[in-house]
């Protein structure tokens, strides 16, 4: 049965590989009898090596780090297409060249939306790391710098992949050679762009201009049938004189011109009575009155008028529940009595796209996540790990008991309410604004102190010195 089982695989890869050739074929809108170019193969030896580490051990991991595992794959063979035919066309125009990025930007969207579909997933943070670096296959138009570029997108997974390692370093050896695996993809992806692409795609100086894909690898086809073509374009006016005629007409256009003052001898004078505007009687008499052209109207489509409108996106059902160990607050819109009050050591709290609400926590809790929030106002006691804040945008933040450390990352406008007790949390920002942190006094108030957000680089001759830059007001 292995047997079999290793043999449908060897066979669906020379599949893979074939159909990848005749459509690089289409491509170029011809075949090329020449042999694989170097850059190719090196791409290969790279879905070889790291890339099939990471697609075996997601398949040990199972569930959904496997699907999403089997979507990168996928990914990566798209652009594996698009470097076949680089490596035998050359460079097309900027919107051909829009046209065969096209399936890599629809299935990089594929890799995020199942990361959104999949927030309630117990492996939320694999999902999380992949889809944040996943526009790394972009490279491909990122010229001249695309491996700076990759770089940023590795650099975005780490974020998620330090909380896998921090979570499965003592419980399970497969998720930290899973986080291992996943970052040398795109650590050999650096080095690979460094050889041969350093300042953008090479493409083929010699064979046929790239056209535009004909049937590239998107996904599985959802059976509608593309819309019609459009009506052709009218045909250009044609003319009803020769050019013989044309000439006459200018030559005496410019014989009148050149009469000078004598150009007016011919006009007819206008009195009064043959004015419109002096003589109003005018206007009620016959003949048709030469209108402009009507402002051109979007047409309708049929049953239009009658038909209701269908909101385009339902709005997700508001959440509090427990869901194993892990809080969910999901959702919540205009809500300020949200409270969790039956909470234990080894339970979580994700606090996920809520709008101007206000949740209290309760009792002592593992760690809080703020994620996708705007004008939330949160409130809890003790913390022993800790509390994160992602992409929100004006949340406030108090501490009425302790906690070791707060994150701010990618969030604008943030307000840290510290306790007495928890004078001494750590707070990590990155790429955040308008962060302040608030200390209470003996009477009771808060003295407000900004988190610092510019900063100044110097080389002392060994290594960067960097210190926060002081501006004056």
């Amino acid at each position: 049965m292995t047997d079999m089982e290793s043999l449908v695989e060897r066979l669906e890869k020379a599949v893979g590989r074939l159909e990848t050739m005749s459509q690089s074929r289409d491509m170029c809108g011809e075949g090329s009898s020449k042999g694989m170019a170097q850059f190719v193969q090196a791409f290969d030896n790279l879905l070889a090596g790291p890339v099939a580490e990471y697609i075996k051990i997601s398949k040990d991991i199972g569930g959904d780090v496997q699907k999403h595992a089997e979507m990168v794959h996928t990914g990566l063979m798209i652009e594996r297409s698009l470097l076949v035919t680089a490596s035998q066309c050359q460079q097309p125009s900027a919107s051909n060249f829009s046209t065969l990025l096209k399936p890599i930007s629809e299935q990089i969207q594929v890799v995020q939306n199942f990361r959104e579909k999949n927030r309630g997933s117990k492996l939320f943070n694999h999902l999380s790391a992949v889809s944040e670096s996943i526009p790394a296959l972009g490279w491909v138009a990122m010229a001249p710098k695309p491996g700076p570029y990759v770089k940023e997108m590795m650099d975005a997974a780490m974020f998620y992949t330090n909380r896998v390692l921090k979570e499965y370093k003592d419980v399970d050896k497969k998720h930290v050679d899973w986080v291992k695996a996943y970052l040398s993809i795109w650590a050999e992806l650096q080095a690979y762009i460094k050889e041969y692409h350093t300042t953008g795609l090479t493409w083929s100086k010699t064979g046929p201009v790239a056209k535009e894909v004909g049937g590239a690898p998107t996904g599985p086809s959802t059976g509608a049938a593309p819309p019609p073509p459009g009506p052709p374009p009218p045909p250009a006016p044609t003319s009803t004189h020769s050019g013989t005629d044309d000439s006459v007409s200018r030559s005496a256009l410019f014989a009148q011109i050149n009469q000078g003052e004598g150009i007016t001898s011919g006009l007819k004078h206008v009195s009064d009575d043959m004015k419109t505007h002096k003589n109003p009687a005018l206007k009620s008499q016959g003949g048709s009155v030469r209108t402009g052209p009507k402002p051109f109207v979007v047409p309708k489509p049929a049953g239009a008028a009658s038909s209701p409108k269908i909101s385009s996106s339902k709005k997700a059902p508001a959440m509090l529940e427990l869901e194993g160990k892990k809080w969910r607050v999901e959702n919540q819109e205009n809500a300020s009595s949200l409270v969790i009050s039956d909470t234990q050591l080894k339970q979580v709290a994700y606090i996920y796209n809520c709008m101007n609400s206000t949740l209290q926590i309760k009792g002592k809790i593992n760690s809080i996540t703020v994620d996708n929030c705007k004008k939330l106002g949160l409130v809890f006691d003790d913390v022993v790990g800790i509390v994160e804040i992602i992409n929100c945008r004006d949340v406030k933040i108090q501490v009425m008991g302790k906690v070791p450390t707060i994150s701010i990352n990618k969030t604008d406008g943030c307000h840290v309410y510290l306790s007495k007790s928890s004078l001494d949390c750590e707070i990590v920002s990155a790429k955040s604004s308008e962060m302040n942190v608030l200390i209470p006094t003996e009477s009771g108030d808060f003295n407000e102190f900004p988190v610092p957000e510019q900063f100044k680089s110097l080389w002392n001759g060994q290594k960067l010195v960097t210190s926060v830059t002081e501006i004056a007001g």
